[in-house]
């Protein structure tokens, strides 16, 4: 089965394709960046390996997230769990993302590649998502990776 990948997301961080590879696949590092604005991340579970899980919470704690998840009937925290397909370090991770937190929306699976390329200013991070179940759903995954990326580049930089 081929999955078609319309979405595509570039940044250039400061950072060898090494750190940027720790900060995406340790507790430590995803705590610091992983989240978008106004959220914090705990990661539970990590099993770095195909078939491996992520598990982490995702908390909203600013005032105008947690205003966004009140008035859209969602949780406050919830819980994330990610699927890793491919591993290889440090170069290219992908994941399933467990798609289960839409109101009124059954459960499935969303696919992210990452891909990280060495430059002479650092890496160039590639990643590549697989759409939503809408368009709305797609652009606040898009919005929400964008985010994340460039909360890593301030982090490295």
């Amino acid at each position: 089965m081929m999955v078609v990948m319309t979405e595509m997301i570039e940044r250039i961080v400061t950072a060898s394709p090494a750190r940027v590879w720790e900060l995406w696949t340790t507790p430590a590092g995803i705590s610091q960046w992983w989240a978008p604005d106004g959220f914090r991340t705990d990661v539970t579970r990590l099993d770095l390996r195909p078939a491996g899980e992520l598990v982490y919470t995702m908390t909203a704690v600013g005032p105008e997230q947690v205003a966004f998840m009140e008035q859209n009937g969602m949780p406050l925290v919830t819980e994330s769990r990610k699927r890793f397909i491919e591993v290889a370090e440090p170069t290219r991770l992908s994941y399933q993302s467990l798609v289960d937190f839409v109101p009124d929306h059954a459960p499935y699976e969303q696919l992210t590649e990452v891909e990280l390329h060495p430059t002479d200013a650092g890496t160039r991070i590639v990643m590549r998502v697989e759409p939503m179940h809408d368009e709305v759903w797609t652009q606040r995954l898009i919005a929400g990776r964008s985010n994340e990326l460039d909360n890593l580049a301030r982090l490295v930089s």
